[in-house]
């Protein structure tokens, strides 16, 4: 039996204000003052006033695997916006938006209470006094430029703060800002179901096991 290769993935917690690039971006902190690997590259992006969870490898292919959306690795986000959503708003973020430029696929979104392991942000939000605050959950498989912020803010309820938890089977559970650990997946575990296998359920995902934590 042939082994099934394996691909080095890297999760990292992404801090608020720094680019997902290597390169120089006008002084602003980029992945290169946290992650000293050669040749690994960010598998999606994640906008620079976002936090949390950065997929990066070194395997093109894979790289190209996670971060297409015909794959549907769902994106769950935990949101905090203003005001206090009620379902109907929730509903419309369920149902799909009309953003002008394209409309967004149907995903899930609930109310969530207000996460106590999360650390404070730095620079911290900024709060109107007199507009309380809530938490929402949104899990999308698709992922347009700023479309969680685009979609609460259609719905009356603007981001504050956008912290993305988890990208498929894989979450950054463990992981402080600025941190990172690397694992070993089986690259062919998201790979597309062949024509003939349509309609069949799909093997149960192997555990994945991970690597000490650096950083």
């Amino acid at each position: 039996m042939t082994a099934t290769p394996m691909s080095r993935l890297i999760l990292f917690n992404k801090p608020y204000g720094v680019v997902c690039q290597f390169s120089g971006d006008e002084g602003r902190p980029t992945l290169k003052r946290f992650i000293d690997i050669p040749d690994v590259y960010p598998a999606g992006r994640l906008d620079t006033d976002s936090e949390g969870l950065l997929l990066l490898t070194a395997d093109g292919a894979f790289q190209q695997r996670i971060a297409d959306p015909r794959h549907k690795l769902p994106k769950t986000y935990l949101v905090q916006v203003e005001g206090i959503p009620e379902e109907a708003a929730l509903a419309r973020l369920r149902g799909g938006l009309d953003l002008g430029d394209f409309v967004t696929r149907p995903c899930e979104a609930r109310s969530v209470a207000e996460p106590q392991w999360l650390w404070p942000r730095d620079p911290p939000v900024r709060f109107r006094k007199s507009v309380p605050t809530a938490w929402i959950e949104i899990v999308l498989r698709e992922g347009k430029n700023r479309q969680v912020r685009r979609m609460t803010a259609k719905v009356g309820h603007p981001t504050l703060r956008l912290v993305r938890v988890a990208i498929g089977p894989w979450s950054l559970e463990g992981l402080a800002p600025g941190q990172w650990r690397g694992v070993s997946v089986e690259a062919p575990e998201i790979a597309p179901l062949p024509r003939a296998a349509a309609g069949r359920k799909r093997p149960g995902r192997k555990n994945v096991s991970s690597s000490p934590r650096a950083g």
